[in-house]
């Protein structure tokens, strides 16, 4: 009789969601659902660009995506956790993160604990935009929420720590800020808001792009009804539409409708 063979050890890996608490996996759900519907909107530059938010609990740290994914391929396992000081905490993915990425949205993180979301984008218009002298114009409704954007002037690709103390300052308490011959940034309490606020700024640059194409002259309401109009748009508590808290769950069924391999 054989003497029994001995069994090989067996490395138990435990998935993503089983090394996260709860609060977390519901953020990497939506955010990877974010990174899913900013795809389907064509706000994409292939695997460039970032959206992240915060850990829940925690000031310190954030889920980015992986540099080397699509949008498109993007799900809540491989979303890696990164700290402000530029330390991986967690990564189920073979890339890492990219640098620009990390500047530009722990510099955020830092600074405003009120704003769990942040998302940069190239998209054609909004880099167009970004060029215009004018900057960003109130040439319709949707435009004028962004009456009072913010501006950065473009300081070169976005790899030194040391820029992240300007972005702050320059985005101020707005929502949104256009960087200077680069594109576009916005902030959200949740991802939800954030995505709601890049969704509109991206219709507000198209707007601007394909107007001033026309040559013709451009009519501009008063500077009152600017302002008010402003004011009533701007995100407030109990402004369900206004926070994007409204479209939220329609946008995550018309997801689940394509493809629901964003929540894995």
């Amino acid at each position: 009789m054989n003497p029994p063979v001995s069994s090989p050890a067996i490395k138990v890996v435990k998935s993503v969601r089983e090394q996260v608490s709860a609060e977390e996996w519901q953020a990497r759900v939506d955010l990877a659902a974010c990174y899913r519907l900013t795809a389907m909107y064509g706000m994409t530059e292939m695997i460039a660009n970032h959206i992240s938010c915060r850990v829940p609990g925690t000031t310190d740290q954030f889920l980015i995506n992986a540099y080397g994914m699509l949008y498109e391929e993007i799900d809540a396992s491989s979303l890696i956790k990164v700290d402000v000081e530029g330390n991986t905490l967690l990564n189920a993915t073979d890339y890492d993160v990219n640098v620009a990425g990390f500047v530009i949205h722990s510099a955020i993180h830092m600074a405003k604990h009120d704003m769990d979301c942040v998302a940069h984008t190239h998209t054609p218009a909004g880099m167009a935009v970004s060029a215009m002298e004018c900057g960003l114009l109130p040439l319709a409704q949707t435009s004028m929420r962004f009456l009072h954007i913010a501006y950065h002037d473009f300081e070169g690709i976005a790899d030194n720590v040391d820029e992240r103390e300007r972005l702050v300052r320059d985005l101020g308490d707005n929502e949104a800020m256009i960087l200077r011959n680069h594109g576009l940034l916005v902030v959200g309490r949740t991802v939800p808001a954030a995505f709601n606020v890049l969704f509109r700024l991206e219709r507000a640059c198209q707007t601007q792009v394909m107007a001033l194409s026309c040559n013709t002259k451009l009519v501009y309401p008063p500077q009152n009804i600017l302002e008010d109009t402003y004011e009533r748009m701007l995100p407030k508590p109990g402004r369900a539409a206004r926070n994007g808290e409204l479209a939220w769950p329609a946008l995550l069924r018309k997801l689940d409708r394509a493809d629901p391999s964003y929540r894995q």
